[in-house]
């Protein structure tokens, strides 16, 4: 089957998607706003865009005026020959469920503006499901190489915040990679699936921070309770303390066929602490 993978987005997860695509072998480019003549980066108000495009990811978030690529390319996009395209949203969608758990199944119920937005966005790529596949990716918070704890730790911002009873959902960076490989290598006929990209173990805040902190060998902050937290929080902040969930991903590993490289996020910070040491040796001069 023909292939032409095109993803929206330059960011954190999209280069990694970008990447293990390329190493697979597949014809792969990536959007930017400024690509600067670099190679497989390409402009995002190209006109052209869609052209022979049969895969699309899009990691691009909607604004008031919804998604931005069905702002800049709806014709474009009714018109190419897509037969699966995979949308980066949020497990944000669930709202707040008091520490219950949310499957694949449960309706939306957004709390959030932010969160609304991104279930009207899926609505718009739902639109492409009579004759595309259309895979929703719900996504929890992401982490990886750069962007983990250990960077918190590191950088004297961790902390050990105290809220009994609330946890997050966690997915390393490459395992989003994977999940989104695993859809696009063997799309069902059209229709649309959920799909949730979230590691297995529902974590508190300040474990991860103490795994972090045992790693490095450093001494943990101290623990802060939540109201004392919570009062110093930015409004970004604060939303995320004010809903609680935990979501399964048992079923969308079943439909990819694949477990988690990192099924928890003490693996995935080991497996962050391992690299960062690899590199550091690699770096020091010889002897």
């Amino acid at each position: 089957m023909k292939r032409n993978l095109l993803i929206i987005g330059q960011g954190y997860t999209g280069l990694a998607i970008l990447d293990l695509a390329q190493r697979a072998g597949w014809p792969a480019r990536i959007t930017s706003r400024n690509p600067g003549g670099k190679p497989g980066v390409v402009a995002f108000d190209d006109p052209a865009l869609l052209d022979g495009v049969t895969h699309l990811v899009t990691t691009a978030p909607p604004g008031p005026q919804g998604d931005p690529v069905w702002a800049a390319h709806a014709e474009a996009l009714r018109a190419a020959p897509l037969t699966w395209v995979g949308y980066i949203s949020t497990t944000g969608v669930y709202g707040d469920r008091g520490g219950a758990w949310v499957d694949e199944a449960t309706p939306p119920a957004p709390g959030q503006e932010r969160s609304q937005r991104r279930l009207d966005a899926e609505g718009q790529w739902r639109a492409l499901a009579d004759r595309v596949a259309v895979d929703l990716f719900r996504t929890g918070g992401i982490y990886g190489p750069g962007r983990s704890a250990l960077d918190d730790v590191r950088a004297g911002t961790a902390r050990c915040v105290v809220k009994p009873g609330h946890s997050f959902s966690r997915i390393h960076r490459d395992d989003i990679a994977r999940a989104v490989m695993a859809a696009a290598h063997r799309p069902p006929g059209p229709g649309t699936r959920v799909l949730h990209l979230v590691d297995d173990t529902p974590s508190t805040q300040a474990d991860v921070t103490l795994e972090a902190c045992r790693l490095l060998g450093v001494t943990p902050p101290p623990p802060t309770p939540f109201a004392e937290a919570y009062a110093r929080m930015s409004e970004m902040g604060s939303s995320f303390w004010d809903e609680s969930r935990l979501v399964s991903s048992r079923r969308t590993r079943q439909m990819l066929g694949l477990d988690w490289a990192y099924p928890s996020f003490r693996e995935g910070l080991a497996a962050i602490f391992a690299a960062e040491g690899a590199e550091e040796r690699a770096e020091r001069p010889a002897e």
